[in-house]
């Protein structure tokens, strides 16, 4: 029979490839559930995964990777920074949409003024909302000992009634006609995050993702912050005897991840989805961590996971206009991904043996 045994050392090798074959894995299996569905399964994979690169209209969708992924990695990058020290922030989401509703409210305070300054507080403002939701469960933690995981999951749920209240009230076009959601900020050019390339959909919020990339690596590789940071993951008890302060550690990272959610969050209420509205938040904030870990926690691999997290969205959105697939079977497919590199993930830290059983 089959046993799992530890490695005295985890694998760097089933490492690396953990998720090239939990993606492998996840088309069989997703061309597996296409099939149960009525669908060809071959066609299936083929429209998620080559034809935004290489189909007939691949000059359109190439751009739109960048814009799609950018908000992906923005979160995970923030996401990785805490995951490594072993502290878990799982309410992006609601950090996500708490920088939509500061950054938003920003520009909308000042509607209809015109100034070079608009957006740029609604950058600081966005960051400051996300910053300001993932110190709740930071200062619980470090105060009261609370479960960072839970606390920030419930605050997922409070946002998003803060959204709906705010969709509803204090932030509705008043010219709206009674429908729910605030002005388009895409008829407010000062508070717009414009395309910075013509006819390519590629805004601030793109930028922003590049540099976090580069900032995260330098961080990691470089800085003090950044080791702290690996010690506090890898050896908890050895990053205590080297001054490492869990409470200050908490609230940095809970800081930066929350930060750069909340600055997701405004780069695309202000650019993309133009508005605040009740359905705002599409789960960017949960499938960041899909994207975290696809990306092995490093920066570079959390680019080429946001991307590739991207290209089944914008292909899950051609599947399901040209082959008619429903949107939670593209859902679900997306899930597989994270499922199958946790599974896959097993056989870096433990080996398969066989056991003999003696018969008495």
């Amino acid at each position: 029979m089959l046993k799992l045994e530890r490695r005295p050392q985890p694998s760097r090798t089933w490492s690396a490839l953990a998720p090239v074959l939990a993606v492998l894995i996840t088309m069989i299996a997703g061309g597996a559930m296409f099939a149960a569905l009525g669908q060809d399964p071959v066609a299936a994979i083929r429209t998620i995964f080559w034809d935004p690169l290489f189909g007939e209209f691949a000059f359109y969708y190439r751009p739109q990777l960048l814009v799609k992924a950018a908000p992906l990695i923005l979160i995970a990058i923030g996401l990785a920074l805490g995951f490594r020290a072993n502290i878990w922030n799982i309410g992006a989401e609601g950090q996500y949409i708490i920088g939509a509703l500061t950054g938003a409210g920003v520009g909308l305070a000042f509607y209809p003024a015109e100034s070079a300054l608009i957006f740029p507080l609604m950058v600081v403002a966005g960051a400051l909302g996300g910053w300001a939701w993932a110190m709740i469960p930071g200062l619980l933690k470090v105060r009261f000992g609370t479960n960072e995981i839970l606390v920030s999951l419930m605050l997922v749920y409070v946002a998003e009634q803060l959204l709906a209240k705010m969709s509803l009230g204090l932030l509705r076009n008043p010219e709206g006609r009674g429908f729910p959601g605030s002005r388009n900020l895409r008829d407010y050019p000062s508070a717009h995050n414009a395309e910075i390339f013509a006819d390519t959909g590629i805004h601030w919020g793109v930028v922003a993702a590049m540099i976090a990339v580069i900032f995260a690596y330098i961080l990691l590789a470089r800085h003090m912050l950044g080791f702290h940071i690996r010690l506090a993951g890898q050896a908890p008890r050895a990053a205590r005897f080297a001054g490492v302060n869990p409470a200050r550690l908490t609230l940095i990272c809970l800081g930066l991840s929350g930060a750069l959610a909340g600055l997701a969050g405004m780069f695309e209420v202000a650019g993309p989805a133009g508005q605040i509205n009740i359905e705002f938040n599409v789960g960017y904030g949960f499938t960041a961590i899909i994207v975290a870990f696809l990306g092995r926690l490093h920066p570079i691999g959390i680019l080429l996971a946001g991307l590739l997290m991207a290209l089944t969205y914008i292909g899950g959105e051609a599947a399901e206009s040209n082959l008619g697939l429903p949107a939670a079977a593209i859902q679900m497919f997306q899930g597989m991904l994270l499922f199958f590199l946790l599974a896959v993930d097993v056989l870096t830290h433990f080996r398969l043996r066989w056991k003999t059983t003696e018969v008495v």
